[in-house]
């Protein structure tokens, strides 16, 4: 008797420390006033066990005092001095402790001594595990693979049958199930999987009744939040995942905007939940969470029932319009939703009880048109539910008053609205996995139908959407080819959208998305993406302090001290964006913005260096921008333009987005500078038109010997060339005729006449340079005439022509459309070089036949010494510089300076004044220099006024005295 007494109050103590702690884990996780205790009594009576329990109704301790409700007999054990036969109820099974150190798995009783485990048996539970096995095989060999099978299985506590199926799928897929009333170990059943597998093939299995899923069993109602959680006791690593399936359809789910999943973390390692933020129709169904580690899947399943309002409700009118007469056609109204079972009561009303509309004017009311759009008040908007074949959506017209506006497509490809669906509910959440996003791209790309404004909207608002999923969506590489695909093919169409302003929401809205996506992607490596309108780099700053990527020609360079530098480069964008707060400005095609990943820098600076269009103007104002994500627009704020090199412009920015350049359609010029020009070209023109008179009139009585005629022969041609070519350089200016045809015309007579001008000029300084050197062996006329022919109008028009060929050939632009001139895009690039060069080098041949006269008079007042020959000859050299200055084309040289220096700095306005003005007035220069300065010319001239003047005064005389006239004369 003292031996039982002893033994219950051990086990009394044991009773109540358990108990405690039961106490203490519901207080912390239910925090209900149920509590659950587990009791084991020794005695050598087990008849009157069950009687020695009922009585027991109520366990008191200091701190709480507790109720039984439920006592059950789990084992019983018969001990005899030191050996032990245990027991388990019906209800109960070997533990797996027992089972496993004992051997008792299958066996009714245990003769171990195994009286003192705490928990001997445990409650039967179904668990059962469904799979498969992938084996080529005969279906005589069915009953061999169960066979194996079954002895496999067996060896799992509880087992209790094997049922197999098929084969199915040629031969090469067997199915089968086993039932077992035990919860296993993974580790357990994997190395029977792995044993099995060398002889039976790959081994696939399913299981259930070993996770477990709490989730609402009544239906949820609307605006509620419900929660699942699935739980998984044992403690093994794998991964976790949750199904809903509708119908015939399975989708994975993932934290999105109407869901938020959880998965199992330190403070909770085995539970996952899934609670709906945003209920709706879409997450009715069965929910099925899975536990995965291998071929292995641990699985519970609930199916949640949701009461809601429809999710979608369609209105249609029957007729569309009426007129509010006196007597009113009947208007039937429709209303349209999903089928659904649910039982839903509907009201209607009329305008809220708003007073009835104003009359309406009977003349402001648009026609019914192409018996589709009816007879329509001003300002009411008809829609029409009704789409082509294969297309779904709306059209709708709004009346103007009396006409009618134009139409708005909503009709959308119907295989593309399933592709905005399907990203729709994966921003939800729903089948939010890398597979299903690459699968929405790729469909994207699939059904976007070409000059489609309403295709177009559509498939934006997929990137959009999947812009806004990636936020809380985890994407990464592998979806980089079909996003970049599918996005640059939307911008090889032409955006013809029903007004700008919708035009400008959806360029702004794609520009967006691709940054949105690029960003929010998790990348770690890429060699870069190409596309014909997206171009994609990725520099990983772990190994250097800076990173310099080149996109579509745009160099981007960036300092800094950590992360990932994501730049996208973007074609055939800018033009669509919108400009509106900056006009007259043109765009380049290239727009870039430059993302951070994992990045600690503070501080961002960014430098651009982007090509500039070769038809801008190299005087062009230039701006630096950035697209203002709030306003919608472009904007220089932390944007700054540094310098113009060759063709290509500088920018320096200090935050990171999409980038471009402004430049102005018109060059910049400075105060008075287009005067001045138009000013000088009227007097140049009209300064060459007398020269060329006057060397008409004096031409017999000053050409007395051949250096003179080959001097004003070349003045006659330079001026006749500069002549045509201001003429055209005139004509150019006007913007009535800058037709595409005018344009190339004045633009080959311009490079044309200005060639001849110099090569004629350079006649000039070979002839003066020839008379220097060999004085004694003079030009014949022939020679200098066929020499000056050829070299003066044959070698511009090879020039010309060459020139117009090879860029008609190559494809590239002769000429700016702009300016009516030839094309500078950069260092010995374009067709301006073609004029270029050849002056450049008749200009340094001319300034060395200046310096050869220089240095002539130089060293004929050497030898004599005096300070009168010194001021003599260095007036002689003045007027040498001033008189072949203007004919030698000398002053053409400050255009090279013009081309080098910046029109903001000092010296660039300085020079392109002093070109201006002296190139301009140039046939002024001419006139003064090539006919004045000359004495016989000037001697001619004043003997030709003199009796152009003394004939006007005569001229009276002979009409008031004819007779006197006739008698003097022949007297």
């Amino acid at each position: 008797m003292s031996r039982f007494l002893k033994s219950r109050q051990t086990m009394w103590a044991r009773a109540v420390i358990l108990f405690i702690g039961v106490v203490f884990h519901y207080n912390q996780a239910l925090a209900v006033d149920t509590y659950m205790a587990e009791f084991m009594i020794e005695s050598n009576a087990t008849f009157n066990v069950s009687g020695a329990l009922s009585a027991i109704k109520q366990i008191t301790t200091p701190n709480i005092t507790m109720t039984i409700g439920l006592l059950e007999l789990t084992a019983e054990c018969k001990i005899v001095g030191n050996a032990s036969t245990c027991n388990c109820s019906s209800a109960y099974i070997w533990s797996n402790d027992v089972c496993g150190n004992f051997h008792c798995c299958n066996d009714s009783y245990c003769n171990a001594n195994i009286s003192h485990y705490p928990a001997l048996c445990i409650p039967k539970v179904k668990v059962r595990f469904n799979g498969t096995v992938q084996v080529k095989l005969t279906i005589n060999e069915t009953d061999t693979i169960k066979k194996q099978l079954t002895d496999g299985f067996k060896q799992l506590h509880g087992f209790g049958c094997l049922n197999v199926s098929g084969p199915r799928d040629d031969g090469q897929i067997i199915d089968f199930k086993v039932d077992l009333s035990v919860i296993f170990l993974t580790d357990t059943l994997a190395k029977i999987i792995s044993d099995l597998e060398p002889t039976v093939g790959k081994i696939a299995v399913e299981t259930s009744g070993l996770v477990s899923i709490q989730y609402p069993m009544d239906t949820v109602k609307f605006f509620s939040k419900p929660m699942l959680n699935c739980r998984f006791e044992e403690k093994t690593n794998g991964s976790w995942n949750w199904n809903l399936l509708k119908g015939n359809k399975t989708f994975d789910l993932n934290t999105g905007s109407s869901i938020t999943v959880s998965f199992p973390n330190e403070t909770s390692p085995n539970c996952t939940t899934v609670q709906i933020i945003k209920l709706s129709g879409n997450w009715a169904g069965i929910y099925k969470c899975g536990f995965s580690k291998g071929s292995i899947v641990h699985t519970a399943s609930a199916e949640l029932k949701v009461a809601l309002l429809p999710d979608k409700i369609t209105m249609t009118i029957d007729p569309l319009t009426v007129e509010c007469q006196d007597a009113a056609p009947p208007v039937t109204v429709t209303a349209t939703i999903d089928n659904s079972t649910e039982q839903y009561t509907v009201t209607w009303s009329y305008q809220n009880n708003l007073p009835p509309p104003p009359a309406q004017d009977k003349n402001q009311a648009c026609p019914e048109e192409n018996n589709v759009w009816p007879k329509t008040p001003k300002g009411v908007t008809v829609t029409i539910r009704k789409c082509e074949v294969n297309r779904v959506g709306y059209k709708e017209r709004t009346c103007k008053g009396p006409e009618w506006m134009s139409v708005l497509d909503n009709c959308v490809n119907e295989e593309l609205n399933k592709v905005v669906n399907a990203a729709a509910n994966f921003k939800e959440g729903l089948g939010a996995t890398l597979q299903v996003a690459i699968q929405i791209f790729s469909d994207l790309k699939k059904s976007m139908v070409a000059d489609s404004a309403a295709d177009l909207s559509a498939s934006i608002n997929v990137l959009d959407i999947m812009s806004r999923a990636s936020e809380t969506i985890t994407l990464d590489n592998s979806i980089l080819d079909t996003f970049l695909d599918a996005a640059s093919n939307m911008l090889n169409n032409s955006w013809k959208a029903a007004n700008k302003a919708l035009e400008y929401d959806m360029s702004s809205k794609y520009l967006l998305s691709v940054e949105g996506l690029v960003n929010n992607i998790k990348m770690n490596t890429s060699d870069g993406n190409d596309t014909p309108n997206i171009q994609l780099k990725l520099c990983n700053v772990q190994n250097s302090t800076s990173c310099n990527d080149i996109v579509f020609g745009v160099e981007v360079k960036l300092a800094l001290s950590s992360g990932i530098v994501k730049t996208v480069g973007v074609k055939n964008l800018a033009d669509k964006l919108n400009n509106s707060n900056f006009p007259g400005y043109n765009f380049p095609d290239i727009v870039v913005s430059v993302t951070l990943q994992s990045s600690n820098d503070s501080k961002i600076d960014i430098q651009l260096d982007f090509p500039i269009n070769q038809s801008m103007a190299q005087d062009s104002n230039i701006l630096c921008v950035f697209w203002n994500t709030t306003l919608n627009e472009w904007s220089e704020e932390g944007c700054k333009w540094k310098k113009r090199v060759n063709n290509r412009s500088y920018c320096e920015c200090t935050h990171l987005t999409s980038f471009s350049v402004l430049m102005s359609k018109i060059p910049v010029t400075l105060l008075f500078q287009d005067e001045i020009t138009y000013v000088g070209l009227g007097v140049s023109i009209c300064s060459l038109l007398i020269f060329l008179i006057i060397e008409a009139l004096v031409w017999s009585a000053v050409v007395k010997s051949n250096l003179s005629h080959f001097r004003h022969t070349a003045l006659v041609n330079i001026s006749l060339c500069l002549l045509l070519a201001d003429c055209s350089f005139l004509a150019a200016c006007f913007s009535s005729i800058k037709t595409s045809t005018w344009c190339l015309i004045l633009t080959v007579t311009k490079q044309f006449f200005f060639l001849a001008m110099f090569c004629w000029m350079l006649c000039l300084s070979i002839m003066l340079l020839h008379q220097l050197i060999f004085i004694f062996h003079p030009l014949r006329k022939s020679v200098y005439l066929l020499l000056s022919t050829i070299l003066g109008y044959i070698c511009p028009t090879v020039i010309v022509s060459a020139t117009y060929v090879y860029y008609k050939y190559t494809g590239k632009p002769y000429h700016n459309t702009e300016t009516c001139w030839l094309t500078y895009e950069g260092l010995l690039k374009g067709s301006i070089h073609a004029f270029l060069l050849p002056v450049g080098t008749i200009v340094l041949l001319n300034l060395f036949s200046m310096a050869v006269v220089i240095m002539t008079l130089l060293k004929s007042t050497v030898s004599d010494g005096s300070k009168a020959d010194e001021k003599e000859a260095a007036k002689s050299i003045m007027k040498v510089m001033v008189f072949l200055t203007p004919v030698f084309g000398v002053t053409w040289a400050l255009g090279f300076f013009v081309l080098l220096t910046d029109i903001k700095a000092p010296m660039g306005v300085v020079m392109r004044y002093a070109f201006t003005i002296i190139n301009s007035f140039q046939g002024l220069f001419i006139l003064l220099t090539g006919c004045f300065a000359e004495k016989r010319v000037r001697d001619e001239v004043l003997k030709l006024f003199l009796a152009g003047v003394s004939s006007a005064l005569f001229f009276p005389a002979f009409v008031f005295f004819p007779f006197n006239y006739r008698a003097v004369k022949c007297g």
